[in-house]
């Protein structure tokens, strides 16, 4: 019963943050702490559906890393509301507010028409042990494309910040 509770708790944190993110373009810093709280209430899901190493990296990777990265560019960028040009357009977010939510009932009812009983996982599946067999070995390609992409867009990034020094 409390695990179904803070589920809902947890859930419902999620879902609000996540509308905190879309919906706040007065203050673009307000929206990227919405982020975070989103993404630690996901982590939280995850560690109740016994996928730790999910929710670890989820707090690690999108709650610290990404997010501090969104704040450095929303400060570097200086954004103010005016040059959004979002409160000049209510009606464009009414009709695109309810267009997500008429989807994503659809999607809902379409989705648990269709859904099958899980399948039974061994113990090893989803560990850091598992993960990391598989990414080294199946994935090692894809994982070594990502570095070099994450290591251009390190040097682009100090490239552009040593051009606005100058």
């Amino acid at each position: 019963m409390t695990e179904q509770v803070l589920f809902y708790v947890f859930s419902f944190a999620a879902l609000l943050s996540a509308g905190g993110v879309v919906l706040n373009v007065r203050n673009t810093v307000y929206a990227a702490l919405c982020l975070v709280v989103s993404m630690l209430s996901l982590a939280v899901l995850f560690i109740m559906l016994s996928a730790e190493f999910i929710g670890v990296i989820q707090v690690m990777v999108y709650a610290g890393a990404i997010v501090v990265l969104f704040l450095f560019v929303i400060m570097l960028l200086n954004l103010k509301s005016e040059d959004m040009g979002a409160e000049s357009q209510p009606l464009l977010k009414l009709v695109g507010t309810l267009l997500i939510l008429v989807v994503s009932v659809k999607l809902v009812a379409l989705l648990s028409g269709t859904r099958k009983s899980w399948p039974e996982l061994d113990s090893e599946f989803g560990t850091v042990k598992a993960v990391g067999g598989v990414l080294y070995t199946d994935y090692l390609l894809a994982f070594e494309i990502a570095g070099v992409l994450l290591l251009a867009g390190l040097v682009a990034a100090v490239v552009i910040g040593k051009q606005r020094i100058d």
